[in-house]
């Protein structure tokens, strides 16, 4: 008997074809070019007002945590921030699957900003199929089994065929990874070349699960290898969540019918939008911390810190075993600095089981402030596995 080929069915056969980088035509319309104007002052302003903050990893740990939260509702993956970050003490086991997911979202954004950091400023994509493995805690690497589509999960309407065979989706990722590191290749903005990557990598589609997210943190990564950003804190997904059916919409346009101004005028909304809103959560924290410090020094028997400071803001819930490590004091003496912080209204103490946990409640509120829930939505699109007939 001769060799069986799989076939792929004609409802699997992708009709988009992938286009080469940059795309053809006019980009920079005379609209997106008015957007790009606000877009770049919002996201300037953002970077300027984020290196007052002394400890820039109070930032990296605390926003990456939101970011990764809004990104993760975009999958319908929903935790509260008290879930979120009871999670990140490891008092009982991980916490709920959902915050174990947006944990993973997290670790995977700060593992790609270590690998840019390390590789000179190159975004490869080892380093992109490393963010997927921590993110889903496995060791796949690129789709290599076809059947995977894009449905409409509340019709089950066939929207988009992402390419099917393995070695064509190494290549399109290949030539992306070049798009992305040669800022010699264009002539375009960086805002309108971040927003061509993410449709591109999304279009592509190279994972089994969870290329929204990877895509996601890509932006971010992105703007920071350009020097728009000093470090990955722009809150993005937060905008997508809230206007989740245009993003699906305009993705699928540019595909369609080649809508690209649309779909860039989108982008850089979001871009303006979450630099300010980043901006208010930024400018909170700062007004936050140059309080503490004043009230802090000011108290007749707490002994102040730049680090205990920063401890009580990189770790909204705080606890013995974190003080210890970042103040180079033994546990007794974190104890009692924390039963002192609780006493005199910093922090509010809570018990969980055997453990103690504190939490700096107007940090907290601050963030709940500036992330209410976005608008509903309706007819996600969610990947999808259609069987191979």
């Amino acid at each position: 008997m001769g060799k069986i080929e799989h076939a792929i069915p004609d409802v699997l056969k992708p009709t988009y074809k992938i286009p080469a980088l940059p795309p053809k035509g006019e980009i920079e319309t005379p609209a997106v070019l008015r957007e790009l104007s606000r877009a770049h002052r919002h996201l300037a302003e953002l970077k300027g007002r984020a290196a007052a903050i002394p400890n820039q990893a109070i930032l990296i740990d605390t926003l990456a945590l939101q970011e990764a939260k809004a990104s993760s509702e975009i999958e319908n993956i929903v935790t509260t921030q008290d879930e979120l970050f009871q999670a990140s003490l490891f008092l009982d086991g991980p916490g709920s699957p959902a915050a174990k997911e947006v944990e993973n979202y997290r670790d995977a954004l700060k593992r790609g900003f270590d690998s840019l950091q390390q590789n000179q400023g190159l975004l490869t994509c080892n380093a992109i199929i490393d963010m997927f493995h921590v993110l889903k805690r496995t060791e796949e690497g690129f789709r290599a089994t076809p059947g995977t589509a894009l449905k409409n999960d509340r019709t089950g309407t066939l929207v988009y065929v992402p390419p099917q065979d393995h070695e064509q989706i190494r290549a399109y990722m290949t030539a992306l990874e070049r798009f992305i590191n040669d800022d010699q290749a264009s002539d375009l903005d960086p805002l309108v070349k971040m927003a061509i990557i993410h449709h591109q990598f999304e279009s592509i589609h190279p994972f089994s699960d969870g290329n929204g997210r990877i895509g996601r943190i890509i932006n971010v990564l992105y703007l920071t290898r350009t020097g728009l950003l000093e470090i990955p804190i722009l809150y993005l997904s937060r905008y997508i969540t809230s206007h989740k059916s245009d993003y699906y919409r305009l993705l699928q346009a540019v595909r369609d019918d080649g809508s690209w101004e649309a779909w860039l005028l989108y982008m850089l909304g979001a871009v303006s939008t979450t630099s300010r809103e980043t901006l208010a959560i930024v400018e909170g924290m700062r007004v936050l911390m140059a309080d503490y410090k004043r009230r802090l020094r000011d108290h007749p028997t707490i002994r102040y810190s730049q680090d205990l400071l920063n401890n009580l803001f990189r770790h909204p819930y705080t606890r013995i075993e974190f003080l210890q490590q970042d103040l180079g004091v033994t546990r007794q003496t974190a104890s009692k600095y924390l039963d002192q912080l609780a006493a005199a209204g910093f922090v509010e103490k809570h018990q969980q089981g055997r453990n103690n946990y504190y939490i700096n409640t107007p940090l907290i509120e601050l963030f709940l402030r500036v992330s209410e829930p976005g608008e509903e939505v309706s007819e996600p699109v969610k990947t999808s596995k259609i069987e191979t007939v």
